[in-house]
This record gives C-alpha cells, sequence and structure tokens, in this order.
C-alpha cells in the first residue's frame, strides 16, 4: 500500500511539473511580445565596435507587427538622414548624401546594417521566429531567482531562413536572455545577449543588447534603448516611400 501511495504521490508532483512548465512557443512568442508589442516607437543607441575602431549611432525606429519597420539615424552629422523601411518581405534603405533609395535584395538581408554586427534582418524583423521556426524547450536552468528555459528552434521545410538552428535562452518571466546562431555545419556564427533589464513604458524589458561574432569577439555592436513606448498609435502613413526620403 505505502508503494502504490509513494508512486502516486511521485505522479501527481510530475504531472504538475510538466503542467507548470510553459510551451516552448509561448516562451517564444512572450519574448517577441515583451521585446516589440503589436506596435513601438523608441530611442537608440547603437554603438558599433571592432578592434581597431567605435563608432555610435543615434536611432529613432518605429515598429508596427507584423509587416512595417522604420529605422532613422539622427547623428553623426555625416549619416543623420540615413533610413531603412520595409513593408511586408520588401525592403529599402535611404542615402540622403546621394538622395537614392535603394532597395534591399532577399539575398542581402543577412548583410550587416550600417556595418553593424546585426544584419538587416536583425533590424527590421522580416523573418518570424514564431512563424518560421518550429520550438522545443531542451532543459531548464532553476539556479537563479528566475527559471530560465533553453529552447531549439530548427527551421520549417519552407522557411526562407538560413540559420540551420537557433538557440534562446529565455527567463519564465518571458525576457530573453540570449539568442544563439549556428550555421549551415551547426557551427556557432554568432551570439546576441540581452541585460540591464530596466521598466520602460510600464514594463520590464532588456535594455542592453549585444551581438558578438563568433568568429571575431573584437567585433560586437551594442544596441541600448534609450527610451520606447508600446502599443501607441502609430501612423500607417509612417512606412512609405515618400516618407523614406523626406521625414517630416
Amino acid at each position: 500500500m505505502r508503494f502504490w501511495i509513494s508512486a502516486l504521490l511521485v505522479f501527481a508532483i510530475s504531472a504538475r511539473l510538466i503542467a507548470a512548465t510553459p510551451s516552448a512557443v509561448s516562451l517564444i512568442e512572450g519574448m517577441e511580445q515583451t521585446l516589440w508589442s503589436d506596435s513601438n516607437h523608441g530611442q537608440y543607441v547603437m554603438r558599433i565596435e571592432s578592434e581597431y575602431w567605435t563608432r555610435e549611432l543615434q536611432l529613432e525606429a518605429w515598429m508596427d507587427r507584423p509587416d512595417h519597420t522604420l529605422i532613422r539615424i539622427h547623428s553623426p552629422k555625416k549619416e543623420a538622414g540615413v533610413g531603412s523601411l520595409r513593408i511586408g518581405d520588401a525592403m529599402w534603405n535611404y542615402l540622403p548624401k546621394v538622395d537614392r533609395t535603394i532597395k534591399i535584395p532577399p539575398s542581402m538581408m543577412l548583410q550587416p546594417w550600417m556595418g553593424s554586427n546585426f544584419s538587416n534582418d536583425d533590424l527590421v524583423k522580416e523573418s518570424s521566429f514564431v512563424d518560421d521556426y518550429t520550438h522545443e524547450v531542451a532543459g531548464v536552468d532553476d539556479s537563479g531567482e528566475v527559471p530560465v528555459y533553453r529552447i531549439v528552434s530548427t527551421p520549417r521545410p519552407d522557411a526562407p531562413v538560413v540559420w540551420s538552428k537557433l538557440e534562446f535562452e529565455i527567463r519564465s518571466d518571458a525576457i530573453p536572455v540570449s539568442v544563439t546562431y549556428y550555421g549551415e555545419r551547426d557551427q556557432v556564427v554568432k551570439r546576441l545577449t540581452y541585460d540591464q533589464i530596466k521598466t520602460m513604458d510600464g514594463r520590464l524589458i532588456p535594455t542592453r543588447w549585444t551581438m558578438v561574432d563568433a568568429d571575431n569577439p573584437a567585433s560586437r555592436t551594442v544596441i541600448r534603448i534609450e527610451s520606447i513606448e508600446f502599443d501607441s498609435p502609430v501612423d500607417e502613413a509612417l512606412f512609405s516611400l515618400r516618407r523614406l526620403r523626406n521625414p517630416e
């Protein structure tokens, strides 16, 4: 009798633990809501570091998910006015010095944005973590104050992505810790880490994002969120080629 009681208790505890474990998809969706919500407008500083030089860009960005992103550089002076616009699957860059709008082909979406360690796709979010990958919880770290789940994400068969695998570390409160990007030979290509968690516009978010190349740790880009507003109305006319060329 004692054996059966003990077995039932173990089964009940295991069932509760399984029920309490969030699904991989819900963690990914929660992370995306934490970082971007349905829409946002923010001010950022991007610091690009290499072994020999460092430069900083002051950025302003608007996002109306899932189809619209606009990024504008305000400083330094020589790059002020440069902008990037995404509408659906299409992306354009505007170069004010030559008054030229350039459409970015799909083959260039993984190229560095303005010489940083972030790609065009990283910044304007053409691809979707939720839609383009399948996700599985591969482990959990309970050693800290908040459980951190490790999620392995693999591309869906027809997804327009190049990464062979992504590995996320996401806290149980949907705050991301890191993303590791793997190439076609399952080698680590780069890693994005999130820290400096603060309250902005009423929610806890990581305000420093650091992308580091695996083959050159001296090359990194740090994005710092200066301010951000979530779910405020965004004028759809903002996301147009006319406004890309002529900010008002």
